[in-house]
Formats: structure tokens, sequence, C-alpha cells
């Protein structure tokens, strides 16, 4: 089980309510909430392995360097994300709970927690379960591992099953094809144009009639209009220079070097000392008791 761990704090920070605070009055709605979540899903999916994937770098530089406007609307200053206020100093308290728990906690200098999931999806040798509330993972899916995506946009108790079925059924493609489809398509909420004029319709006309993108670009650059839909051709071609350097944009890293961890689900606390310090610091208490009981 791969965790989108920025993906899962973020949603328990906005879905439980700040007035839950450590006795020192600092809010841990983001902690408390995550903690549930991982309870949640050890009791429902018992995994063998978990990793709680992180972002050492959330705006990448390699990413930056293809399309600039990567990500640039959430820039609060110089490098930094815009996190709110009450989320950011709960980052490192879910860090430090997560060590002392013993659940492998992966951020790997350079790269996204989506390279981190991508690294190990594409690595491990049994079925992977991937955590997330981002459609960019779908790309990941693959019947023959299995690895499928568990999205969280129903909530973590109503998850909804991403396999190559339901990628097929609602958009459309290939069920290998998503990333693909995505860099037609754009994203704003990650800063990708897309191919101005090709919408999501016609982006999965495309993928579906040339197999990939590259096979597609191939087909733009031999000059023939037979499986273009009406305009696309010239719509593609405009965005020829988009289309070279967005894929190494869109597409995870496979290749990561993650570290050499022990990624076994613990059945006890790595530190128990520790955890009970930092229990009693940010009065943890419930959630941490109710994941100790869900990994024993």
């Amino acid at each position: 089980m791969l965790l989108d761990t920025p993906s899962l704090y973020f949603r328990a920070f906005y879905g439980v309510p700040e007035s839950v605070t450590s006795p020192d009055g600092m809010p841990v709605n983001a902690v408390r909430g995550l903690l549930d979540m991982i309870a949640t899903l050890v009791r429902q999916h018992s995994p063998a392995q978990i990793v709680a994937c992180m972002d050492a770098d959330w705006r990448p530089a390699f990413r930056v360097a293809a399309i600039p406007s990567y990500k640039a609307h959430r820039v609060a200053s110089g490098d930094e994300e815009e996190v709110p206020d009450t989320l950011a100093p709960q980052v490192p308290v879910i860090e430090e709970v997560l060590d002392a728990l013993g659940i492998a906690r992966v951020g790997v200098a350079g790269y996204e927690a989506d390279d981190v999931i991508g690294t190990y999806a594409t690595a491990a040798a049994d079925a992977v379960d991937i955590v997330t509330g981002d459609r960019d993972l779908f790309q990941l899916v693959d019947d023959e591992k299995p690895c499928r995506a568990l999205y969280t946009v129903r909530g973590i108790r109503n998850l909804q099953i991403i396999d190559e079925a339901f990628v097929r059924e609602k958009y459309g493609i290939p069920g290998r094809a998503y990333a693909d489809f995505a860099t037609l398509r754009g994203d704003p909420s990650d800063g990708l144009p897309g191919v101005a004029g090709i919408g999501e319709k016609t982006a999965a006309a495309l993928i579906t009639r040339f197999g990939s993108l590259s096979a597609l670009l191939a087909a733009l650059d031999d000059g023939g209009a037979d499986g273009f839909p009406a305009g696309a051709r010239n719509k593609l071609a405009a965005a020829r220079d988009y289309l070279e350097v967005a894929p190494a944009v869109v597409r995870v890293a496979h290749d990561v070097p993650v570290p050499d961890v022990d990624i076994t689900l613990p059945a006890a606390p790595r530190d128990p000392e520790r955890l009970v310090a930092l229990s009693e610091k940010h009065g943890l208490d419930s959630p941490l008791n109710r994941l100790l009981a869900a990994l024993a």
C-alpha cells in the first residue's frame, strides 16, 4: 500500500475541524485525521507492506524547466508552496509520529511523492494499492500486476477503486493511457496548459485512435490527415513544442533512488516511548489507540 501522504493530510486538514487542537492549543486536525485514515485503510485492506510517500520537492526543477507554469499558481514565495498557516506546523508532527510508529516514510530530494509512488509501484513484485486523491496517479493502474488506485474523492471509508476498466469507462481511452490523455487535455490545477482547443473528448478520441502520444506525434509528422478529427491536426501542430516536453512533466518517474528501508507494516510501534511523548504533547491518544489496534 502506497500512501500519497500530502494528498491525504490535505484532505484530513479540510475534513476535520481546526477546533481539534493539542493541549497547547495548536491545531492537530490534519494529524488526527491522517492517523484515522491509516487505521481505516489497515483494517479494511490488511496490507503486508506500507509506505507513506512524501514530497521532498513539491515542484521539481526538471518539471519547471520543461514547463515553467508547472504549479506556479501555488507558489507562496521563492520555492515554497502555499500551505495554510495552521497546516504547515502539523507536517513535522505527522513525520515524527509516523517514524515513531515504524511506518516507512519516504521522500527523495528532487522528486514528488508521485514519483516515489511510481518507483515503488513499478518495482513491486506483488499487488499494489495506491491511496490518493490525485487523478495523475491513474496512469499507474495495471491489471496484470495488479496495481490499482484507491481514490479518496468519496472519502476514505468509501474509496473508489480505479483499475483499467474504470479508466476505459470513465475516459474512453485504453486503460494504461491516462498520462498521454492528460498531456493532451492539460490540467489547470497543476498549471499544465494542454493543447489549445483540444478538450477531453477529442483527447480521448486521439489517444484511442493512435494508441499512444508517441504514435500520434509520428502520424502528425508524417503529414497525413488520416485519423485526425476536423481541425485537430492544426491545433496539435501549433502545440508541437509543448508536446515534446510535456510527457516528462506529466509522467511520474519510475527510477527514483529510494532508500533501502523496511516497508513491512509494523505490528507494534518502533519507538514506544517517543510515541507516548508525542501523543501526550499533541493530544493524540484516541487516534493512536485506534491505529495501534488496527496494526496489532
